[in-house]
Parts: structure tokens; sequence; C-alpha cells
């Protein structure tokens, strides 16, 4: 079996042009797609190697599953073949019945709804294909294990010939691979874990964006509102309106902080300076029938973090261990330096020296059951209102985005120590310079806006225009070239995820025309590494934005590129 067949994706969608639009789609984001025609072709080429399936629901619907679920049932003990199941009603039960039976047969199954967007199965299979590279991994690690397994056995054939002295090396061989076969045991429970979690952060990273999209349109609208209505009624409407858009783009950060999409600004820090700050907060939080303890380490090291995410997730803590302790109790926060990764972290992080914060609690604590699930999105043991699911799900996604990790020791009765590893960093903590002033603007800003959503499209071109740019709109990175070629824009704003190209490309593409022009880059979905060096803090505006904050992102823009072009915008 070669790579390349180990690693292609197969597609069955037996109608209309659905298999050649996902291979293509799938093709064109550099994974390996080949389509197949009917249940028996793809058991056959199943058998010859394949990372993962793309098939349509219907594809199944009239077939004879069973020499594929004779396939799935008898795959090696190291095989759990992925499955991306493209569905036009979703996969739970009460919408799509024939999903439990498909996740029966299938097992590995992740379910699509239709219509989807491009990046989402592109996200979806890439997610699916780094798990089974993980499975081929976990191969080579059983078959290496096996090999010396078989040595060892060997070995203990020929004791009967050898001295007795050799009886002595036979059992301390023995109990190497004792070892051995235990610590297997605990890596593929870590294994089978990781993955669980990837697969999850990669779906609700997936919905984030879709979601921050219809967020951008409804903030965008909502601001436009309240500036154009002197209508009191109208504008306190408008502001309930835009307080909830605004707790549904709190969500989605926690969706990708969970699945590491979110954009940190990890600055060098230390911890005690973060939680001695916020004793004022936590004691109006969490109440006085809680006792607040802190154990910091007065030589603690600095760490590379976000320090807003700290404070987040700190004050998150604070109120899930003033739930778990109704009738009083001790809330204690510690800090420590950690010189070297412990045995039982070896596996999450890389060899170096860390930064700890324990956050304790003398609490109800965690089931078994509930601490093996208490870092998955929306899962909550709180009665319905009083919580998203989401707390510690964001620690987690913040911990490992930032290099670290997130531990949690817990049992009934007993309370729950929640630990924070952050790497250490030698850099200095530097203070914040005064802003410096900003000369007066006087010409209006050329706009060219680049977004494939309609409804994204029309609302960020009304904002603009609001703050008195002139604004071209283009829905696709081709159109958009078509304008540069035939006039001239002070900036061009594109969305970062379009199908065809990408804004990276255009903005690529955009420097051969136009060199000088600044770009901006907007998103919703926060994995901008993988698109490569043109994407930095200064270059991107987060969606859903408010309009003051995309003026402020236009106007910084201008002055990093142009300090001597002065642009006037209408105050906010």
């Amino acid at each position: 079996m070669t790579r390349s067949l180990s690693d292609r994706a197969l597609v069955l969608a037996p109608h209309g042009r659905d298999a050649a639009i996902a291979s293509s789609v799938l093709n064109e984001s550099g994974l390996v797609a080949e389509v197949v025609k009917g249940v028996p072709r793809l058991v056959l080429e199943l058998g010859r190697g394949a990372g993962l399936g793309v098939v349509a629901e219907e594809a199944f619907t009239d077939s004879d599953l069973k020499a594929l679920a004779s396939w799935i049932e008898t795959q090696p003990e190291w095989s759990d073949f992925p499955f991306v199941l493209l569905t036009r009603r979703g996969g739970g039960l009460e919408r799509n019945p024939e999903a439990g039976r498909f996740l029966e047969i299938l097992g590995n199954v992740t379910f699509l709804e239709r219509p989807f967007h491009p990046t989402t199965l592109v996200s979806l299979c890439k997610s699916a294909l780094r798990v089974r590279h993980r499975q081929y991994d976990a191969r080579a690690r059983l078959e290496e294990l096996d090999r010396l397994t078989s040595d060892l056995r060997e070995l203990a054939a020929s004791q009967d010939t050898k001295i007795k002295d050799r009886t002595r090396d036979l059992a301390q061989a023995n109990d190497r691979l004792t070892a051995e076969i235990a610590e297997r045991e605990r890596a593929e429970e870590r294994l089978v874990q990781a993955q669980k979690m990837e697969a999850v952060g990669q779906l609700t990273g997936g919905l984030a964006h879709d979601f921050n999209n219809l967020l951008t349109a409804v903030v965008g609208s909502l601001d436009l509102l309240l500036r154009r209505t002197d209508d009191e009624r109208l504008r306190k409407l408008a502001r309930n309106a835009l307080q909830a858009a605004e707790r549904g783009a709190q969500l989605t950060s926690q969706l990708l902080a969970f699945s590491r999409r979110q954009r940190l600004q990890p600055t060098p820090l230390n911890p005690n300076d973060v939680i001695s700050n916020m004793g004022d907060l936590m004691a109006r939080t969490i109440g006085p029938h809680i006792r607040i303890e802190t154990r910091l380490d007065p030589q603690l090291w600095n760490a590379l973090a976000d320090k807003t995410q700290i404070e987040v997730i700190i004050l998150n803590l604070a109120l899930n261990a003033r739930d778990a302790m109704p009738a009083g109790g001790r809330l204690t926060i510690a800090t420590a330096n950690v010189d070297r990764v412990p045995l039982a972290l070896s596996t999450d992080l890389a060899p170096g020296e860390y930064v700890a914060i324990i956050v304790s609690d003398t609490g109800t604590g965690m089931s078994a059951e509930v601490k093996a699930r208490a870092f998955e999105p929306f899962f909550t043991t709180k009665e319905q209102g009083r919580g998203t699911g989401l707390g510690l799900s964001q620690l987690y996604g913040f911990a490992k985005q930032s290099g670290g990790t997130a531990r949690i020791e817990s049992a009934e009765g007993q309370g729950t120590t929640v630990s924070i590893y952050l790497p250490r960093t030698d850099a200095m903590i530097v203070q914040p310079d005064a802003c410096p002033a900003k000369p007066p603007r006087r010409e209006r800003l050329q706009v060219l806006l680049v977004d494939d959503d309609d409804g994204v499209r029309e609302v960020c071109a009304a904002m603009l225009e609001d703050i008195g740019c002139i604004v071209t709109a283009a829905a696709s990175g081709e159109e958009a070239l078509r304008h540069l070629s035939s006039a001239t824009f002070s900036i061009m704003l594109t969305d970062i995820a379009m199908p065809a190209m990408s804004g990276v490309e255009l903005a690529r593409r955009t420097r051969e025309i136009a060199p000088d022009m600044p770009v901006l880059f907007a998103s919703g979905y926060a994995d901008l590494q993988a698109f490569g060096e043109l994407l930095s803090e200064e270059t991107v505006v987060r969606k859903p934005y408010r309009l003051s904050e995309l003026a402020a992102r236009l106007e910084a823009m201008i002055d990093q590129h142009r300090a001597e072009n002065v642009v006037e915008l209408r105050p906010q």
C-alpha cells in the first residue's frame, strides 16, 4: 500500500455533481480525492487503502451494506476508519432517524449537513486525515511492540538451556515487557481522548466560522440603525438586540477557544500580578460565604500568554467553585514554577519549563464520569439557564493554543483542583507607551470590499459609506482583480475564507498590480496560521466587528503604510 493510497479521500455521491464538486474542493485544498461509484467499489478501494471516506447519505439508503459493515467490523485493532457523511437533515435522531443506523454501521462517522461551506468540508476532512495518521502511528508502534514481544518470547524459550544467572535477566525482561504493555494501554487511552477532542474542536470551529458571518451582518445592521435614528424606543430595542448579538459573539469566541482557533495576544506577564489585581473582582463575584486564599510563589517566572484570557479563565473557575460550594467553603489560588514536565503530562507538554496556575476548591467534586467529560464543549452539570458548558472547554483550548495544557483532579466529596500550565518566557514585561497623537484626516478612502457572503458584504459596505468611505464591492477574488485593473484604491478589505480564491491568495495577486496598497483581512474563523505569512494582529479584524472598530483598523492600516497620507473619517 503506497503512501498516496493510504492518504486519499474516497468520495461516493451517486446523484448529481456532488461527487465532482466535493473531490474538486478537496483536491484544491491539497488533499488527494478519488471518486468511486457504488458501495461495492467503495469496499474494494477501502481494501486497497484510504485515509477517509466522504459519502452522501443517499448512497447508503437503498444499498446492501453487509460487505461494508463486514469490512469495518474486521478492521485491525489499531484502525478506526473515519467517514464524513453528507446528510440533508443533520446527525440528530430527532431530525434524521437514519443517523442512528449509519452511526451503528460506520462507527467513526462525522455528520455534515448540506448545504455546507467548502471550508467546513475541508476542515472536517483534514481533521479526519490527521486522526487517520495517528492511527498509522499507532499501527507502527504496535508492530514494533509485537516485534519486541516476539524477540522476548524467543529469548524466554532459550533460557532453559542457559545457566541460572540468566534466569534473573529473563525476569527483568519480562518486567520491562509488562511495563511497556501497561504504558501502551495508557497511551492508547490518551490517544482516544485526544482524537475525540480534536474532532469536536474541528466541528465547533467550523460552526463558529458560519455563526460569526451571521453575527457580522446582525451587529453591523444594528450599529447603523443606532446611528441613523433618534427614536429612543427604536434605539432601546436596537441596543437590546446588539447586547444579545455581542453575547453570541462571546459564545463563538469560547467555541474558537476550545477548538484552538481564536486569535490570542500573548505577551510576557507574571500571573501573580494578574491574580493580585483580580482580588476585589472575585470577592464581589463569589460572595462573602466563600473564603479566598492565595499562595503565590514570590519567585514566580514570567509566562507568555494572553492576559485577558487568563483573567476570564480564573473568573470562570471561581464561579464554578462558588456553585460547587453553596454552603460555603474555601477557594485557593496558587502559582508555582515547574522546572520539568511531570510524567503524567509527558504526552501533553513538550520538554521545557512552565508556570502553573492552580485553582482548588473544597466543593462537591466530580465523579469519574463527569471528570472525563469536563473539557467537552456544552457539557454541564448545572441546571438549565445557569451555564453554557463552555467555561472549562475554553480553558482547555486557551492552554493548548498557548503551548501548555490543563489538568483536572477531582473526586466526589473531596473538591476539585484545576491546574493550568503555561510556557515560561525570559522576555521582560514591557509597559505600554502612551498613544501618539494622530494627524487630522483630509481625504476620503477609496475602499475595495471583497466578501462572498451577500449579507456581510451589503452591511459592511453600508458601514464603510457611513464613515465617509467610497466603496466598490466584489463578491469574489476574480471580480476584485477586475476592479483593480481598472481603478485605484486606498485600501482593500477582504474576507479570508472564500471559495475558489482565498483572501490571502487575492492579496498576493494584488501585490503584482498594486504593490503599495494596504490590505486589511476580515475573518470569522481564527485558524489564520494556515493561510501564510501575510496575516498578523495588525492586518486582521475579527468578525463580528463594530463600526467604530472597523474605522479604527482602517485608519491604523493607512497610518502604517502611508504615514504622510491624511484621510478624513467621520467622527464616531
